[in-house]
Order: structure tokens, then sequence, then C-alpha cells
């Protein structure tokens, strides 16, 4: 009675099968056909391509491994600076003696300092992938943020030097100089200039045609750029102008920069929510985090910086709120990024509860700037 039913899904399990084998068989033909070339070719050639072909294999080895290795990653890395117990802020005379300027000693940019760290997290610490070579011609020629593979490092690394391109502007133009007719200090404006530098540029280019600078050297420029800032304003020899109007800007731009983000996220949560196969959600996903990433501890650093400010103001409080809920953005951590439904109840929408949390840091910051107006 059962026969015919069984025989009908052995005929259907047999012509998937002989469909995937058909696939398969086509895409290995051009390696059947190289390596039946390769077999008949002389011990020259055979070296030289084999030599070429090794030296891919290990390129693309070392590749992988950076994509997949996240070298030093720690949501926490901003607790080991401490900065609940600084109690100085950024450019205030901590030390005076002997009545000279060269006794003078005035508290270094917190902001300034994890700006230089996360930097070098991208940079040092880790590859920066977007302008690897083989990031750059992608899967077939197919980019790898339309793929749901090795794209994930590249997108969490952007997430996070788009916190600091924002930071570098806003140290240049507003925090390090004493109101808008100031001179920029120069540091900081070779800082952010370097920052601004296009994120895939490689050794070689086309557009236009030769060799090239490659990102992560402007990036490290940046480094040293930051820290020489810093160093200066230890000595008293800059400004950071921790002014209430100042840390106004800076959390109202830090505001619609994250709330971008949130929009991006809710186009590709409403548009494309194909649950676990949706290419492009993990690259989102990813940005949105890397960004959330450094902004912790950017926020971090300017309550430091700011102390003076956010004390008076007894935003304090306040403050901490906001950071707890950056702080519980970053335990969210999928395996596998999903963009389902709002309503599934099979596969989850990763993206939205991503945007759930921006929206959340977001209402911290507008009501923080709201109260700092007053």
């Amino acid at each position: 009675m059962l026969d015919p039913i069984v025989s009908f899904f052995t005929r259907i399990f047999q012509l998937i099968g002989r469909g995937l084998g058909f696939v398969i068989g086509i895409l290995l033909l051009p390696f059947i056909w190289l390596g039946r070339w390769y077999v008949q070719r002389g011990w020259i050639l055979k070296s030289a391509l084999g030599a070429a072909i090794l030296g891919l294999v290990a390129l693309y080895g070392y590749f992988v491994w950076n994509t997949q290795v996240w070298t030093n990653f720690n949501p926490d890395y901003v607790a080991a600076h401490n900065f609940e117990n600084r109690n100085v802020s950024a450019g205030e005379q901590v030390v005076a003696g002997g009545g000279t300027d060269t006794a003078r000693t005035c508290g270094r940019s917190a902001i300034a300092d994890i700006s230089a760290e996360l930097t070098n997290f991208n940079v040092n610490e880790n590859a920066w992938i977007s302008s690897m070579i083989l990031y750059k011609t992608g899967l077939f020629g197919l980019s790898w943020d339309k793929t749901p593979f090795l794209d994930n490092k590249a997108s969490f690394q952007r997430g996070i030097n788009q916190a600091i391109r924002r930071t570098t502007t806003e140290l240049a133009d507003n925090l390090g100089r004493v109101r808008g007719t100031s001179q920029v200090d120069s540091d900081l404006q070779d800082a952010r200039g370097n920052m601004q530098f296009d994120e895939y540029t490689w050794y070689f280019g086309l557009t236009p045609f030769g060799p090239k600078t490659p990102t992560p050297s402007y990036y490290r420029s940046a480094i040293k750029s930051l820290n020489s800032f810093n160093a200066r304003l230890e000595k008293c020899e800059a400004v950071f102008d921790a002014r209430a109007d100042n840390l106004i800007q800076f959390i109202d731009r830090i505001s619609n920069d994250i709330g971008a983000t949130s929009a991006i996220l809710k186009d590709r949560a409403e548009n494309f929510n194909n649950g676990w196969f949706d290419p492009r959600a993990d690259d989102r996903f990813w940005f949105a985090y890397g960004q959330l990433y450094g902004y912790y501890g950017l926020l971090k650093a300017t309550h430091a910086d700011f102390e003076d400010v956010l004390r008076t103001r007894n935003l304090d409080n306040l403050w901490d709120t906001m950071e707890q809920q950056t702080r519980s953005a970053l335990n969210i951590q999928p395996f596998i990024i999903s963009n389902g439904a709002e309503d599934g109840w099979f596969m989850p929408s990763h993206l939205i509860t991503m945007g759930f949390y921006i929206l959340r840091v977001r209402s911290n910051l507008v009501e923080i700037s709201n109260v700092l107006s007053r």
C-alpha cells in the first residue's frame, strides 16, 4: 500500500542527487581541465605555477585567519583606564609648583586616548580587513559584503572607525580649541584628516592608476597625532575646552550618527526580512555593533573629560544609565545573524533588537542634551 509513496520519494531524492551531482560536476570541470593541463606541462612551468598556487593558498589562508580571529576583542576594554577615579577634567591644571609654566601639569583627554586606542585596535592589533587585496577582489568578483562570509570583522571595524571619525572631527573643530575664532590645533587637524581617508585603499589602485599609500598607514599617523596632542595637553601646551555647550554639540552629533544607523537597520529589517538567508544582515548588524563598541568607550571617556560639567549639572546618574544601556547592547553577539520578520516565531530579528538598543542610547543622549540646554 505504501510502495507507490516510497517509490515517489525515492525518485524525488534520486533526481535531487543527480541535480546536485550535475551542478558539482559543472563547478569542478574547470579545475579538472586545469589539472589535466598542468600534468602535461614541463617541470619549469609546473614549478612556477605550483609556487603561484601555493602563494595564493597562503594568501587566502592569511586572509581567512585575519577575518575570523578578533584579537583583543573585549566589550569592557575601557575598564582598564579606571576613569571613574580620575576626578580631573581634560585640560584642567592638576599640579602647579615653583611658580613656573614648566611645572604645570594638566589633565589628559580621555577622548583622545580612547580614539587612539580604538584605532590601534583596528590597524595594529588586528589587520585592517577592508583594504586587503582579497577583500577588495571579493568572491569571484562579488563583494564580500553581499555574501554571508568573511565580512563581519570588516563591518565591525568600519563601525568603530565611524565613531572615531566623528570624534576626531569634533576634537579638531570644537573641543581642542577655545571658541570658534581660535586657531585649530595642528595635531588634531592632522588626526581628523587622516581618519577621513578612504577605508578601502590598497598599495595600488586604478582610479587614479598607480601606487598608493594604504589605508592603515593614514590611521597609524592619526594615532601619532592624537598621542602628540595629549602629550602637549598634559604639559598645558594645548587646549581642551570642556564647556557645557561643547558637550551638548558633541553628544548631539553622536545622537545623529547612531540615529542614521538605526534607520539603516530599520530599512533592512523591513524590506529584506529573509531570516537566516539575508546575506547583508550580518554586515549591517556588525557595523552597528562596532559603532556602539567605539562609542561606549568614547562616552565613558567623555564622562571623564567633562566630569566637572556633569557633576555641576547633577547628570552623573543619567550619564551612568546611558553608559549601561550602551554596554547592554554589546552583550548581543549571535553566532549567525538573522533578519526575520518582527512577528516571526522561528527566525529572530537581530537587526530589530540592535535597533532597539541604539534608540535607547539615543533617547538617553537626547535627554542629557535637553538637561544641559536648560
